[in-house]
């Protein structure tokens, strides 16, 4: 489970993680030397010509070398196949043969600038065949290599030099109080450093200012705060997912108890108001997704969507006094319009400025439903995940909302958003009920950790929140992602299988589906010594134990008080679930049911494919007018079946 550690420094890569790459690996060294050995057996006799003697002695080193390159791929994929994410014990005879295969690097460097070099001779009067096979010799070579640096800085930690020093005890064993607690504070200071480059380089593409900086700063310390109590690798949390998948899979297949059943029977009064709160989203939602202008109306209609833009670019522009922020071309106006049906007298005030904790919106009439609407965007752009990152908690005071606010006499307010756009839609609505004691929100997939308990509470009169499924966002909370890091531990550390099978098994069951794979999760009997030994022999963790053994040790640290407040979804919940699906050649023709919900339902991620998916504003729209059309063709069916008496 540790990092694997070499040259003295801890790398993002287990010992188990050679099989795969190894073997894939391993197949293309035999298939070259197969080759070559065929190509030499035929040619044997025919390196008379002018530098023959020399390609003669190039393929005859190549293939000793390719030899050596093969024993020593066999042996380290063989080794890494042993033992158990959490018990590396087998595969402490690593080291020595990941130094080896490094070490013959050298000389098949050597040789691939030395057969270039032969083959680029103009001296060289040979058949065409062989050297055409040389040269894709060489060009194999120098790919492999490359290859190789690209995987050595893709897994290179920049913390790995001092990570491997503070993970273990000694420092408060061997320091003095005051000296460990300025190491620790020294180390943290790193990783925060580090983090923030990794996110400065990610949005080096946006004008950078005193807000971005302080953002930066903020999310850099998030991620730190949340990695540095885990020793877990990149395939090791890939392990995790996949068994979590499976595992609660295999719950969900189970029978429900009777009672269980029954308690979920809504009364016909609770059905009603379902209803009428479902024709209500499904409207609202367009104007949702159209806040994201001209990307997703380009993304629902890929093959006309341009064409269309383009017709109307030039037309209903608007005056610069309703528009704020930069709209080229007037595709962002001109999508809404496309999406909404709405004209262009509907709109009222039109905001494209994207900043940092400020997002796009555009207030307009309704006339349909007789309300003004606010529609708030979701995440479009780098600032909006930059604010979406943001997981400090501020205390909201409603004292400063004005008393006296005002709105057309004939029409309501209500605020919509997607996503972000949902989040900040309610807090919205939350500042503004005390003005407009009508005001109404429709919050559609908003993140899970955004109210306090009391505030979710007082929300539920005038807030709606729309959940599709299995969608991340709405329980993405830092609660919930501890408790996703705690299963992780527990679950790669009770597992007794190798990795590689559990990701190959993992592969084949999100692809082609079928039972879940019913791997052991218990320890098996296991003494706690085969989990502490470390990889390749590391001798800091052999002696001083890392916090992920420890974690499993103790399961006081499992269980200890959570570091974040518990923060839930905004008002009521609607959860819209995919009942059944078939499947047809060009389409495919989904059922959903909704029901009410509550915030305890998305206290925990749900590991699926359709995590993201069900996210997505196309889905929830589909979702809800898929609802909304059931509903109306029932109601027709009732008006078609009622015959009254006539007297």
């Amino acid at each position: 489970m540790p990092g694997l550690v070499v040259f003295g420094r801890r790398w993002a890569i287990g010992s188990d993680d050679f099989v795969l790459p190894g073997a894939f690996e391993l197949l293309v060294r035999l298939v070259w030397w197969m080759g070559i050995l065929a190509l030499y057996a035929v040619h044997k006799g025919q390196f008379n010509c002018p530098g023959g003697g020399l390609l003669h002695s190039y393929l005859l080193v190549l293939l000793v070398l390719l030899a050596s390159i093969i024993c020593a791929l066999s042996a380290l994929v063989y080794v890494s196949m042993q033992g158990t994410i959490s018990n590396p014990g087998p595969r402490k005879s690593l080291p020595k043969l990941l130094y080896t295969r490094l070490l013959l690097y050298l000389p098949e460097f050597i040789w691939a600038v030395v057969g270039a070099v032969w083959v680029s001779d103009s001296s060289v009067r040979c058949e065409k065949t062989v050297i055409n096979v040389i040269i894709g010799t060489v060009i194999a070579s120098w790919v492999i290599i490359i290859f190789t640096i690209i995987g050595v800085v893709i897994v290179f930690d920049p913390l790995g030099g001092k990570k491997t020093f503070y993970l273990t005890d000694s420092v408060n064993r061997n320091l003095e109080s005051s000296q460990s607690g300025q190491l620790l504070y020294n180390v943290k200071n790193t990783a925060t450093r580090v983090w923030e480059k990794r996110i400065r380089l990610l949005c080096c593409c946006i004008v950078q200012d005193d807000d971005h900086r302080v953002a930066f700063t903020s999310i850099a310390e998030l991620f730190r705060n949340y990695f540095s109590d885990t020793d877990l690798v990149p395939s090791d949390i890939a392990a995790g997912l996949t068994l979590l998948h499976q595992e609660q899979d295999k719950m969900e297949s189970c029978p429900k108890e009777p009672e269980e059943v029954l308690c979920h029977s809504p009364s016909s009064l609770v059905t009603d108001d379902l209803d009428v709160e479902l024709e209500n989203a499904a409207h609202y939602m367009l104007f949702a997704a159209a806040a994201y202008g001209w990307p997703y109306y380009i993304y629902t209609n890929p093959f006309t969507a341009l064409c269309k833009l383009n017709g109307d670019c030039c037309r209903n522009r608007p005056t610069d006094s309703d528009i704020t922020g930069s709209d080229r071309h007037n595709f962002h106006f001109g999508s809404i319009l496309k999406i909404t049906g709405l004209q262009y007298r509907d709109f009222i005030h039109i905001s494209f400025h994207n900043k940092i904790y400020e997002i796009p919106f555009f207030v307009a009439l309704d006339h349909k439903k007789e309300a003004i609407v606010v529609a708030v965007r979701g995440t479009l752009s780098f600032e909006d995940i930059l604010t979406d990152l943001s997981a400090d908690c501020e205390d909201l005071t409603l004292e400063d909302v004005l008393e006296n606010g005002f709105v057309h006499k004939e029409y309501k307010l209500v605020i919509v958003g997607h996503s972000l756009g949902g989040g900040t839609a309610s807090i919205l609505a939350i500042m503004l009920r005390n003005s407009f004691p009508t005001l109404r929100c429709y919050a559609f997939s908003p993140p899970g950790g955004l109210l306090s308990k009391s505030l979710a509470d007082y929300t539920k009169h005038f807030i709606v929140s729309v959940i599709v499924g299995k969608d991340l966002v709405a329980r993405l909370s830092m609660p919930n992602m501890e408790d996703l890091k705690r299963r992780i531990v527990r679950i790669v550390a009770n597992c007794n299988r190798p990795k590689y099978q559990i990701l190959l098994r993992g592969c084949w069951y999100e692809v082609f589906g079928g039972d879940p794979d019913n791997f052991p999760t218990e320890l098996d009997g296991r003494s706690q010594d085969a989990l502490t030994q470390p990889l390749l022999a590391e001798e800091s963790l052999m002696v001083h134990r890392s916090p992920s053994y420890n974690a499993l040790e103790d399961e006081s640290h499992l269980n200890s008080p959570p570091q974040y407040p518990h923060l839930y979804l905004p008002g009521k919940i609607i959860h819209i679930v995919e009942e059944s699906s078939s499947r047809r050649l060009c389409s495919s023709d989904i059922k959903y049911t909704a029901r009410w919900s509550n915030e305890t339902v998305f206290s925990s991620i749900l590991i699926s494919p359709k995590m993201i998916t069900d996210h997505m504003p196309d889905v929830v729209l589909k979702a809800l007018h898929s609802l909304s059309q059931e509903q109306g063709s029932c109601i027709s069916c009732q008006t078609r079946d009622y015959h009254p008496n006539v007297v």
